[in-house]
């Protein structure tokens, strides 16, 4: 069965509030993805990485220490559900659906209106990657062999 294919789209999230619930290991990888580009970033769990932790300090994102509540959403252009509770994260879904928001569930891929892409960043370019949530090793692979080079050619333009 051929994989679906999503079409990559690059948008402004500058000042746009995204909503985390949950704050383990996928949660902050996504959040260290998401706070180069400006957004404002609330992240909801009662117990919080050390790594989330760091990037409140830094004044980077926002966290609240307790159990999610369907409010914390109401405002948001973007839900991520990334918590190890599937019935919590189906609802989050709904309610974020309901609401209008962009959603991510990250263990239900037919509950996402987006995927992560790998990302490549710096100061001319951003570069994502989607394997269509199939083949993570790939995107892996052809990261790092795009990040070469752009690396190469950085290089060459200097």
């Amino acid at each position: 069965m051929k994989s679906k294919q999503y079409f990559p789209l690059f948008v402004d999230i500058s000042d746009k509030k995204i909503v985390v619930v949950g704050a383990g290991k996928i949660a902050a990888r996504r959040v260290k993805t998401l706070v180069d580009f400006g957004a404002a970033i609330v992240v909801v769990a009662p117990q919080i990485s050390p790594e989330l932790e760091q990037l409140e300090q830094e004044h980077k994102i926002t966290l609240i220490r307790r159990e999610y509540q369907r409010e914390d959403i109401y405002d948001a252009w973007m839900v991520l559900a990334v918590t190890d509770n599937e019935k919590l994260n189906e609802e989050i879904y709904s309610v974020a659906k309901c609401l209008g928001a962009l959603v991510n569930v990250a263990s239900n891929q037919k509950k996402c209106d987006f995927h992560f892409p790998g990302i490549i960043k710096n100061e001319s370019y951003v570069v994502g990657i989607n394997g269509g949530g199939q083949n993570h090793h790939g995107v892996a692979v052809l990261r790092g062999k795009v990040e070469k080079c752009l690396e190469d050619w950085e290089e060459h333009e200097e």
